[in-house]
């Protein structure tokens, strides 16, 4: 029988998820935006700039590492909700930080519901896609997270001069809106209530979705230490380790492109506008390659797909430095979006899926949490680079090298040694 669930419950947990991680997208891209003002109103430098960029960062890879772990013993959905609404509230409160240490405080703050909301979404969403379309389902859904730069590019443009920056982040408060929807219609993991024991409240939403009970074989007694250990067992470690690194690398090049990509056109010599389409574009490419990749990766596998999007992202950034025409930048930008973000998506949904359902949430969450170094050292050196009064051209070349690093580390991905977990989503018959 089909491996699936209703069309109309899939598309609630699809379709929520996205809002969710939409805001995460607005939240990469709108300091990247508002950083020339920034610059200009609190008279604070490039290397302060990146610092203060890091914050939110350092929140999510606390976020990140904490929700990975606890998700699978409290609930994806709740937590989800959470996360909603920490980051909303936080990032709302960043519109009247009286000064940069205040701003720099809150973005920390508001990261730690951020970093726990992409793992969350990223197992829900995984557990629930079709067979043989895992990829294509997160794709769609985590285009989202695209979806929101575009928004915050975009809005930019015409609000930051007419305005203020200060409203870009009040629009960030608007996913607490969504709450009383995605505790209505946004289901909790069949896979968590199994894993907990609820197998009654299990039985009763499998039949609302139409679909079967989850069976996991899984030890009696299960500390919330248990998903954490699978990572560094024999058949995970080595696999393990390299997934980690190459979600190092994504992670750096999507945040130091998106927090600086307008400064370095600015230093290139573009006006503001262009400058912020630029970023525009960058953000567009990811969300067209991401479906693209997504459905090549459910035909061709995931871990040749994510190998060749970081070396898409190699070519598109070392070639941005060559300073060619404005249409040939665009179709760089572009190229080079699908290699950072679009890369960042299918690796989420192969390291997702390289880890059994008793620490699918854990596997991601970690691996994002530690790609939260990465991405918290991203800005920092975008910023250190420019400080240092060296050509534009050197965060190009910096951000190209380690994209060649998360080539090697995908290359190297063994294939997970484990024993197979029965776990079937199937309609039910009548």
């Amino acid at each position: 029988m089909p491996n699936t669930i209703s069309r109309g419950a899939l598309w609630s947990v699809v379709a929520l998820c996205a809002f969710a991680v939409t805001f995460d997208g607005y939240d990469l891209v709108v300091y990247g935006t508002t950083v020339p003002s920034l610059l200009a109103d609190w008279h604070i430098g490039p290397a302060q700039a990146g610092t203060i960029g890091s914050y939110a960062l350092i929140g999510m890879l606390i976020g990140a590492l904490l929700v990975g772990t606890v998700t699978d013993l409290i609930g994806r959905r709740r937590i989800l909700v959470l996360c909603m609404v920490w980051f909303s509230a936080c990032t709302a409160l960043c519109a009247i930080a009286p000064n940069a240490e205040v701003f720099g405080l809150l973005r920390f703050v508001a990261g730690i519901g951020l970093g726990g909301l992409m793992p969350t979404a990223a197992a829900l969403v995984v557990e629930y896609a079709p067979a043989g379309k895992h990829n294509l389902t997160y794709a769609l859904m985590q285009s989202g997270y695209a979806v929101g730069g575009i928004l915050a590019s975009a809005l930019a443009i015409p609000v930051i001069p007419a305005l203020g920056w200060k409203v870009m982040y009040l629009i960030g408060a608007v996913p607490v809106l969504a709450v009383p929807i995605a505790l209505r219609w946004l289901p909790e993991s069949l896979e968590y209530l199994v894993l907990r024991g609820r197998v009654d409240d299990a039985a009763a939403l499998a039949s609302r979705l139409g679909v079967e009970v989850p069976v996991i074989s899984v030890p009696e007694k299960r500390s919330w230490l248990a998903g954490l250990r699978e990572l560094a067992a024999p058949g995970f470690r080595v696999g393990t380790i390299l997934l980690w690194l190459a979600s190092f690398s994504s992670l750096l090049m999507v945040y130091g492109m998106n927090t600086w990509l307008p400064q370095i056109m600015r230093q290139a010599d573009f006006p503001l506008g262009s400058a912020l389409s630029f970023l525009l574009v960058f953000n567009l490419g990811s969300v067209i390659g991401s479906v693209i990749g997504g459905r090549a990766a459910d035909i061709l596998g995931s871990k040749p797909v994510v190998a060749v999007s970081f070396l898409l992202a190699v070519l598109g950034i070392a070639l941005l430095a060559t300073r060619p025409s404005t249409v040939v930048i665009y179709v760089l930008s572009g190229i080079a979006g699908y290699g950072t973000i679009g890369t960042t998506n299918l690796l989420n949904v192969f390291v997702t899926r390289y880890y059994p359902p008793t620490s699918r949430a854990t596997g991601i969450g970690w691996s994002l949490g530690v790609g939260r170094l990465g991405a918290i050292l991203g800005p920092v050196l975008g910023g250190l680079v420019l400080a240092s009064g060296a050509s534009y051209v050197w965060n190009f070349y910096l951000f190209a090298a380690v994209a060649i690093i998360g080539l090697a580390a995908t290359g190297l991905v063994p294939v997970a040694r484990r024993e197979p977990v029965a776990v079937q989503l199937r309609e039910q018959t009548s």
